[in-house]
């Protein structure tokens, strides 16, 4: 009998340890449950919301349906895109990932509303002809497929880690819902060739800029024998062209909503900064480089900051631009269901814009870490100098693209720059340095190591790429023919 307690004790501790293994066990398969399950409770609070605004008959619930399928275009937009602004700082250690989706939802928000704009092409920039889709029905169907196409090639581009342009996701959903409604003759063929140009050439120039300016870095300061002495020359100009560029980039890009910028004139603004950034940093530069070591580690710190500031340049002027992508067809939708058909051009209310600014910031907070490792650390290693390199290109390409009216995807421009990046390290190690990397005689993981571009990647990416449009687009022609079943 007295052994009875003892045994008690323990049978109470083995179960209690059986309900901690249970509870533990139960924990580990919830958790990749949580993001997905915040994201269905902003949708349907978007929903709930856009009922109360708009009511509850049948024209109402249209509404409320493409405000759902809005919000969800919206997370995915967040959790891809904000991959291209982020990744490289990130990668170079110059932001936690933490911080940097932080950051990247306030200067996403803050683009969106701020100069996301109050009016939108409702048939997505010219891809199909508006008399197409005169018929109120017809146009409202074509938007919503097109929109929910969009989201989910983007969701599935996510989940298998390809960063892909929503740009060309919805171009592709609008172009494959005009075929559904009104054949071929509808699609805007001159602008479809224009967007396919920009797939090999907004990657490639993102490329070469970003390749150019590590190719200065190398040779003007890490290659120097006082590595410290050249950056205190060359650092600030590197700060007074990158904030130049961006400063015509914002212009160009995210503040013409708010005043209407030439491009003359944004890229004269871009000078005056750029100069004017250079001579103010020469002293601050001269601070920060004091006491330095003379190595290439020491270099960091003198790139951390532009990179911040630079990621987050890219976040506001991202916000501003792809939001539309998300709201546009949701504003063109209750411009139909209120006023009749389809227009050309059609205000968007405020109600509309929250839901996409909202809605980039939960996607990039709920899935963006995923994108972002990729981006920032599975392509190829980045460090400051790398990374500076990156998102300078991006702003280049952009500017260089607008002038010569090129629609281009940020996405593509940045993914572009990294592998710029990677493939020129490896084509300077090997003739420049002339470091033997294409060695036959070391075993095959040794071999893989030496190249800094992973390839895995560069074949998915790619072939993401190709297929973004015809996807879309199949999708969208489906899903406007199951939709078309419906009598509003």
């Amino acid at each position: 009998m007295s052994n009875t307690p003892e045994r008690s004790w323990k049978t109470l501790n083995k179960d209690l340890e059986r309900i901690t293994a249970l509870e533990q066990a139960t924990s580990h398969i919830s958790r990749p449950l949580v993001a997905p399950g915040l994201a269905l409770a902003f949708m349907a609070l978007t929903g709930l919301i856009t009922a109360v605004l708009i009511g509850f008959d049948p024209l109402g619930l249209i509404v409320v349906a493409a405000a759902i399928i809005g919000a969800y275009m919206a997370i995915n937009i967040g959790a891809n895109d904000v991959a291209n602004n982020m990744g490289p700082a990130v990668g170079a250690r110059a932001l936690t990932i933490g911080t940097a989706l932080i950051i990247a939802a306030i200067c996403e928000t803050a683009g969106a509303l701020i100069a996301g704009g109050d009016v939108v092409g409702t048939v997505s920039r010219g891809i199909i002809a508006p008399e197409a889709v005169a018929e109120t029905q017809v146009f409202i169907w074509a938007m919503m497929a097109a929109l929910l196409a969009g989201a989910l090639w983007v969701n599935l581009a996510t989940w298998i880690g390809a960063p892909v342009s929503t740009t060309h996701s919805i171009v592709g959903g609008v172009m494959g819902a005009g075929i559904a409604a009104a054949g071929f003759a509808a699609v805007n063929w001159p602008m479809m060739g224009r967007i396919a140009a920009s797939w090999v050439i907004s990657p490639l120039l993102g490329g070469v800029f970003a390749a150019i300016f590590l190719a200065i870095i190398k040779s003007r300061i890490i290659y120097r024998p006082n590595m410290i002495e050249a950056a205190r020359t060359w650092v600030p100009i590197l700060i007074g062209i990158m904030g130049g560029c961006f400063a015509t980039y914002l212009a160009i890009k995210g503040l013409d909503k708010i005043y209407k910028v030439s491009f003359g004139n944004a890229v004269m603004l871009g000078v005056v900064i750029g100069v004017v950034l250079t001579l103010l940093m020469r002293p601050v530069i001269r601070r920060q480089s004091a006491g330095l070591d003379n190595r290439k580690k020491s270099l960091k710190v003198l790139f951390n900051i532009p990179l911040i500031f630079s990621a987050a340049l890219l976040s506001f002027a991202h916000g501003a631009n792809d939001v539309a992508n998300a709201i546009g067809p949701v504003a063109a939708i209750v411009h139909a269901v209120q006023d009749g058909g389809a227009s050309d051009r059609v205000g968007i209310p405020l109600w509309v814009m929250l839901i996409g600014a909202v809605g980039l910031s939960v996607g990039l907070l709920l899935f963006g870490p995923k994108l972002i490792n990729i981006v920032g650390n599975e392509i190829t290693r980045l460090n400051a100098m790398r990374a500076y390199c990156v998102a300078l290109a991006a702003a280049i390409t952009v500017i260089f693209a607008s002038w010569l009216g090129l629609p281009v995807s940020s996405t593509h421009i940045a993914i572009g720059a990294i592998f710029g990046v990677g493939f020129f390290r490896e084509w300077y190690h090997e003739r420049v340095l002339r470091e033997n990397r294409l060695d036959t005689t070391s075993p095959p993981e040794v071999r893989k190591r030496k190249k800094v571009v992973r390839r895995g990647h560069f074949a998915t990416i790619l072939a993401a790429w190709i297929i973004t449009v015809p996807s879309a687009a199949l999708l969208s022609a489906i899903l406007f023919y199951l939709l078309n079943l419906i009598v509003i």
